[in-house]
């Protein structure tokens, strides 16, 4: 029996590609002589007497075999016998059963009914020539697998596991994989070749940049350093690269992550380009980020701060809200998990929420750890308390009566959940702005200061809240510096009348006009590239009457030039719900030099990973990637991955590996196989 690799490249397509493919499913390409289910090898007895039996006309029938006795028919799959007059939708329902997959085919196959064989009377029919399949390069098939090992976040290793590779051999004998050191050979230079072509367009960026650090440790107990970088190009899009994924020695000081940051700059020469780094909380990475700062500020690189992660800051809030009613979670969850087992439970707990008028919901039920299962849970017992115990009082034989919720620990959810409340509209609010610009984070996290310590809270409560507030109060008091101003300031939608009371202050707006003057105005430039300076006159250096008079003209330009930064300041804030990127887009003409300086701070980044990853039930996923992924293949798997991700093609050294087109020629070849016939009888 011989297998087309052809299906295997749609089976990758589906995986990699979520178009609509789904009618290309992976049918077994068997060979011609075996799907005739009367075979001419054997003989097949033609009676002259009879008239050729009706032929059954179904693509079933390739996965059935007929026993010499011309009465039953067998599933060549599993062995499964049934009557040679059963049905064929009988025989669909088998493979739908058994064998998924194999029974959702748009192509039928005409089959002989078989005839039955003696030794008095043998016809020996002469083999007719075969179809031949297209030549395939198997190395096509490797190259797709490399891009399938960088989406899936898979190691080599996966590729060397003797039952992938047997299923290959299955489909074709003749497929030959690469040795797993090939594919880390591979996956290396790939990794090289095509961080030089991210270099390349960091190189093109003509504004500022802003960097992003992120940490994990691996199973293997290494810890890693991711470090992504942002800016907004010249179309005014945001555009998001990983640079790389370090290996950061232990201890892991500020000093070891400095130095490992630092060598990442000066790999993709951006140093002098870097306005902004956020960074996930930890003292050690505040400690690299301060020294990094010292770094730049004693080479004159330009301007440079740092800030903590908004997302992480309201991570750990939350979790200070959540570790009074964990007891309570837990079994709340519990329940959930048997709701999203059941169908029965689930149809049940629908039917009470509707008569009890306690909401919709949909299944199955968000019950993660993360942020998002965890308040799912407390609106659940807020909202659908008495769907719930009707659900358990209703199938006590299979949940147990603890799951039910007495009234105490009903009161702590509602109190925690209308606690958190604020916390969840400001966590939907950051997922959904993505990504979220400083201006709007602080105006939240500003929001969030204001309403959880006013609320009267009991005394178990009491600490947790105090908690929450410290470290809420810690975060404000990191951004509250004149480059958080003026990144707030930019954000069309906030200017000077949303901005925090703490960050609002009239010293801020004069350094905020002086910084623009400075640095964006352009006739301030040119004067300052003159040849004079007030040293040069201070030092004796005579001046002429028409220098004093050009002089005092740079001086009106300079003043006309803070008009734009007057001007925009002066107008109303825009809608919240507007773009803010397609805003100055539209906008940039009347204020050239104040939207260049847009794009440099607009680009500061409040969050050191997205909020959806840390939120949401996504994150757990990638955690678990990030754990189990080996120290051989971390930084180029998720370095390639983000890579291609972001638009750009593999490429290994000069030569750009076109996997779409691999893609294509697959299909290809797959119905060159299936118009030449080789899958069907042949006559």
């Amino acid at each position: 029996m011989e297998w087309s690799v052809n299906n295997a490249f749609k089976s990758y397509k589906a995986d990699m590609e979520p178009k609509p493919t789904m009618d290309m499913v992976l049918i077994p390409s068997m060979d011609p002589i075996d799907i005739v289910l009367g075979s001419s090898e054997k003989g097949n007895v033609i009676p002259s007497a009879k008239p050729r039996k009706k032929t059954m006309t179904s693509v079933y029938l390739r996965y059935f075999e007929t026993a010499p006795d011309g009465k039953t028919r067998r599933c060549k799959f599993c062995g499964q016998s049934y009557s040679i007059a059963t049905a064929t939708g009988n025989l669909g329902r088998h493979l739908n059963n058994r064998h998924p997959g194999y029974d959702k085919t748009g192509e039928n196959v005409t089959s002989s009914a078989p005839q039955p064989t003696t030794a008095a009377a043998t016809v020996t029919m002469k083999p007719q020539p075969q179809a031949r399949a297209p030549q395939v390069d198997y190395d096509h098939l490797n190259w797709l697998l490399i891009k399938w090992l960088a989406l899936a976040t898979l190691p080599p290793s996966t590729l060397e596991e003797k039952w992938l590779a047997n299923s290959f051999k299955f489909l074709n004998p003749s497929i030959q994989l690469w040795p797993g050191d090939k594919y880390k050979a591979v996956l290396l230079e790939v990794f090289r070749s095509m961080r030089e072509d991210v270099r390349a367009t960091l190189e093109q960026v003509s504004s500022k940049v802003s960097i992003a650090l992120d940490f994990w440790t691996s199973y293997e107990q290494i810890f890693y350093m991711s470090v992504a970088c942002q800016w907004i190009d010249e179309n005014w899009s945001f555009q998001k690269v990983l640079l790389d994924v370090c290996q950061v020695s232990y201890p892991c000081t500020g000093s070891d992550i400095y130095h490992s940051l630092i060598k990442v700059l000066k790999m993709y020469n951006i140093e002098n380009k870097v306005l902004a780094c956020t960074h996930d909380n930890s003292q050690n990475a505040n400690h690299a980020c301060h020294t990094l700062k010292e770094d730049l500020d004693g080479q004159k690189m330009g301007p440079f701060c740092f800030i903590p992660c908004a997302a992480r800051t309201l991570s750990l809030i939350i979790d200070d809200a959540l570790r009074t009613t964990k007891p309570v979670i837990a079994k709340v969850r519990e329940f959930v998990q048997e709701l999203n087992a059941s169908l029965d439970m689930s149809e049940d707990f629908i039917q009470f929420t509707t008569a009890y008028k306690e909401g919709s919901w949909q299944f199955p039920l968000d019950a993660s750890a993360r942020w998002s299962g965890s308040y799912q849970m407390l609106d659940l017992v807020q909202k659908a308390g008495r769907s719930m115990d009707a659900v358990v009082r209703k199938n006590e034989e299979v949940l147990d009566n603890r799951m039910l919720l007495n009234a105490a620990e009903k009161n702590v959810v509602n109190i925690v959940h209308n606690c958190l409340e604020p916390l969840y509209k400001v966590v939907n609010e950051i997922c959904v702005d993505t990504p979220p610009t400083i201006g709007m984070v602080i105006v939240y996290m500003d929001h969030i200061s204001d309403t959880i310590p006013t609320r009267q809270l009991p005394d178990w409560l009491k600490n947790a809240a105090e908690d929450m507030a410290k470290k809420l109060r810690s975060y404000n008091n990191q951004v509250c510096n004149i480059f958080i101003y003026l990144t707030a300031i930019l954000d069309p939608r906030v200017k000077c009348e949303l901005i925090p009371e703490n960050l609002n202050s009239e010293n801020y707006l004069e350094e905020a006009r002086a910084h623009f003057v400075r640095n964006y105005c352009t006739n301030h430039i040119s004067s300052t590239r003159s040849g004079y300076s007030t040293q040069d006159i201070e030092d004796g250096g005579s001046v002429s009457f028409a220098e004093e008079i050009a002089r005092k003209k740079r001086r009106a330009s300079m003043s006309n030039a803070t008009d734009e930064l007057t001007q925009y300041l002066s107008e109303s804030p825009a809608p919240t719900k507007i773009d803010v990127l397609e805003w100055w887009k539209v906008n940039s003409m009347r204020y050239p030099q104040l939207s260049v300086m847009a794009r440099d701070f607009l680009a500061v980044q409040a969050t050191s990973v997205k909020p959806k990853e840390l939120f949401y039930s996504k994150g757990d996923e990638i955690g678990k990637q990030r754990f189990c992924m080996p120290h051989d293949s971390t930084q180029a798997i998720l370095c390639i991955k983000s890579w291609t991700q972001g638009g750009l093609k593999l490429k290994y050294k000069s030569t750009e590996i076109d996997c779409e087109r691999l893609m294509e020629m697959a299909a290809a070849a797959a119905v060159d196989i299936s118009s030449t016939g080789i899958y069907k009888k042949q006559k």
